[in-house]
């Protein structure tokens, strides 16, 4: 790409330069997530939940104890993105769960 490249912000909705759009995806991939006591979560971590959660649209509980396994960060510093089984596109917030 040159200089004279620009490239449109889907989060500010305006066309910007692609070396600062570079720098901000840079920044975006560096957001640090954090459990319920403080430990730094990872993609594919194993975490257990700290707290019985009601899962909407599901018609589920899962129970406090349940393991879930491989999670992926979001890029939010509150959210991440698991399986478990009979649920699709599960999110679950930082504070619900533990690293194992």
């Amino acid at each position: 790409m040159s200089d004279d490249d620009y490239v449109y912000d889907e989060d500010s909705g305006e066309w910007v330069p692609a070396a600062e759009a570079a720098a901000n995806h840079r920044l975006a991939a560096q957001v640090e997530v954090r459990d319920a006591v403080g430990n730094v979560l990872a993609d594919g971590d194993q975490v257990t939940l700290v707290k019985d959660l009601d899962v909407k649209g599901a018609g589920q509980t899962l129970k406090r104890g349940t393991l879930i396994k491989s999670i992926r960060l979001t890029g939010d510093a509150q959210e991440i993105d698991c399986r478990y089984d009979g649920i699709k596109g599960l999110v679950l917030r930082a504070e619900f769960v533990r690293k194992r």
